[in-house]
């Protein structure tokens, strides 16, 4: 239903269809009212009974309390009593709710806390539950108060959870009296209170520690009443608790609502009271939405306030971390470009030492290819004094006896000389193992030393032609030995002859004897010279193990360059991160400073406005026509001010509006164009 209020000026006449509506809906009033004051009648002698009867349901509505005597017809009395106040607690509660329905339907709109048959309801249903309660005695004093089986109900129903704290959060609220009634106000709100109810009354066992067997929760008569309040499930309540004072208000019930009389109607004849009141309740209620919204806009501002202030804060100490991450950035280049300088200093240096190492080691084999060079000559010249000595021998064959026994020594040396000869083999052998051992550290160690790889076979073939010489030396021999079985034959003849060279045989014998020393002393020589190079090779091979090691470090050394650059790489992520992150934070600082004037104006413009009284206006505010019969006044919702029909036909729904009102031209453009700037 629309909430437009309409002036009508006291000289407008009604007309005869109004004045038949006006018939008829006295002559429905008068229907449903009949039965009401009945009721109400019957309501009123039951209460007046009870109070001059018994002082105790004085005591149970809340105002007398007074012992009771021990003998039964007490007891009986008393039982009437309570029966007769529940029965008139019981028709109270019928007649309020249903004059509240119907109130309520015919009224057309929220009720509010000022809704007169509203505030009844409330101090009968009160009453109600004030029935037969216990007193709880305290060290302060007594304490009686319907807010204890209340607070039940969150335990057993977890919804209501929501209506408890909120409560207990008033901080307007002193007494269990009002937070009572709080609580009850906001049930009616959430169209629940018949379900809470009910779940109490399901559990009757932990409600007879609050209240007396034959109080009213406790009988028939609270289920009576639950199922009426499910008839209030059809009333919308908007309730205000901020501002009312609950704790001290006094629950007296008013009978004139429930006893009046239908004749009385006559009354009615000023119409326009109703809507001046309509009104009156109206600009309280947009008075009370304005304020609300108003302090909700100021506390949106003062949270923006905040908001800004604390990204101003990140803003700070993210621009301190860029700047120090920066630094740590530089540092870190520094870093790199000492350890890059050091470690092509190392690589440079361990390159001349290779270098250095290397032409001592060219040194050191041009002086073995001397030596061995020195030993081939030797050897030939061995090969050419044996083959003068088998000349020799070949003329001494002839010989005599003696001959013989110098012929068996000559076998012995020549026996002699072949293990000589053996062990040069064997130590040939060993060079050449040597050789081949330096041949192949020498290809891993550098492949820049292959043309010495070629000297070295070309050494190997020498030996090999050695061998070949050696063997052409034992064929000989061989030879040698035929011959000298052919020259015994002739021993026999020529031993005459040669008795004269024997002397000059033993001669050449010690000279050969004495070169046979001279070669060993040559070998001996060889032996300590193949030692110092042994000796020099495993310093090589030290040398090349402290080259891997630093190869070694060299290669960590770059693993290190390279999860430096990968860090390096990853601050430069996080430095772009947080520059997207600033600009980000940039935009919404933007936008929450717009949010903010948007905030602003719209605060200057609710500060503003004010509702026009019906007297001030005469004329329409836009076109500034009078206002008459046919041409009546219309309020704005959005300014206050009063226009004509035509200039006020457009409809808007405004913030403190849920549906769409009535609003001038003027601001219905300018709303218009602030919706679509906030949305752009």
């Amino acid at each position: 239903i629309k909430e437009d209020f309409e002036i009508i000026d006291k000289k407008q006449i009604p007309n005869t269809t109004e004045l038949k509506n006006e018939e008829k809906e006295k002559t429905e009033e008068a229907r449903w009212s009949a039965p009401i004051l009945s009721l109400a009648k019957k309501a009123s002698e039951n209460l007046a009974l009870s109070y001059g009867n018994a002082l105790k349901s004085a005591s149970l509505v809340g105002f007398i309390s007074k012992p009771v005597s021990n003998d039964s017809t007490a007891k009986t009395s008393a039982r009437c009593h309570a029966m007769e106040e529940r029965a008139n607690l019981m028709n109270m509660m019928k007649l309020s709710i249903k004059i509240l329905i119907q109130s309520a339907l015919s009224l057309g709109r929220t009720l509010d806390s000022d809704f007169p048959p509203l505030q009844q309801f409330f101090v009968v249903l009160e009453h109600c539950l004030k029935h037969g309660l216990k007193v709880k005695k305290t060290f302060i004093g007594q304490n009686k108060s319907f807010f204890g089986p209340l607070e039940l109900v969150e335990k057993l129903c977890p919804e209501a959870s929501d209506i408890a704290t909120s409560v207990k959060n008033l901080p307007e609220l002193k007494t269990a009296v009002g937070r009572g009634r709080a609580w009850l106000y906001l049930a009616l709100m959430q169209k629940k209170l018949a379900d809470y109810l009910k779940v109490l009354l399901d559990h009757k066992h932990l409600l007879s520690e609050f209240y007396e067997p034959d109080a009213l929760m406790m009988e028939e008569e609270g289920a009576v009443i639950v199922g009426l309040l499910v008839g209030l499930n059809v009333i919308d309540a908007n309730l205000c608790l901020k501002g009312e004072d609950l704790d001290s208000q006094v629950g007296v019930i008013d009978f004139s609502l429930y006893l009046k009389d239908t004749q009385d109607s006559d009354g009615k004849q000023d119409g326009g009271i109703t809507a001046v009141l309509d009104q009156k309740h109206y600009v309280e209620e947009l008075n009370r939405h304005l304020s609300c919204t108003v302090a909700d806009l100021q506390n949106k501002i003062d949270c923006l306030e905040k908001t800004n202030s604390k990204l101003q804060e990140e803003l700070a100490a993210a621009t301190d971390r860029i700047g120090s991450l920066q630094e740590e950035q530089q540092q870190l280049k520094q870093q790199n470009e000492l350890i890059r300088e050091r470690s092509e200093k190392s690589v440079e240096v361990t390159k001349e030492d290779t270098k250095v190492e290397l032409d001592t080691y060219k040194q050191s084999r041009q002086g073995l290819d001397e030596m061995y060079s020195d030993v081939w000559k030797q050897l030939k010249e061995e090969k050419k004094i044996r083959l003068e000595l088998e000349k020799e021998l070949e003329l001494q064959i002839g010989m005599k006896t003696e001959m013989e026994i110098a012929m068996k020594l000559l076998e012995k040396d020549t026996h002699e000389k072949q293990d000589t000869l053996v062990a040069l083999r064997q130590q040939l052998e060993e060079v050449k193992a040597i050789n081949l051992q330096m041949f192949h550290k020498s290809q891993n160690a550098e492949c820049s030393l292959q043309q010495k790889t070629e000297a070295i076979s070309s050494f190997e073939g020498k030996t090999n032609e050695m061998m070949s010489s050696m063997k052409q030396m034992e064929e000989r021999l061989q030879h040698a030995e035929k011959a000298r079985q052919a020259a015994e034959e002739r021993c026999n003849k020529m031993k005459q002859e040669l008795a004269g060279r024997l002397d000059t045989c033993r001669q050449q014998m010690s000279q050969l004897d004495s070169k046979c020393s001279t070669l060993e002393k040559e070998l001996k020589s060889e032996k300590e010279q193949r030692q110092t190079l042994q000796r020099e090779l495993h310093q090589e091979k030290d040398a090349t193990t402290l080259l891997k090691t630093e190869l070694q470090q060299m290669e960590g050394l770059k693993k290190e360059l390279r999860k430096l650059q990968d860090e390096k790489q990853q601050l430069e992520k996080v430095c772009e991160e947080q520059e997207q992150a600033l600009q980000e934070m940039g935009l919404h600082l933007s936008q929450s400073k717009l949010k903010m004037e948007d905030i602003k104006e719209v605060n200057k413009a609710l500060k503003g406005h004010t509702w026009l009284k019906d007297d001030e206006a005469t004329h329409c505010k836009q076109c500034e026509k009078e206002f008459s019969i046919s041409r009546r006044k219309h309020h704005c919702r959005n300014c206050g001010d009063i226009f004509c029909n035509t200039c006020s036909s457009n409809e808007l729904a405004l913030p403190s509006y849920p549906k769409p009102v009535r609003v001038c031209d003027s601001c219905h453009t300018l709303l218009l164009q602030r919706c679509s700037s906030n949305s752009s």
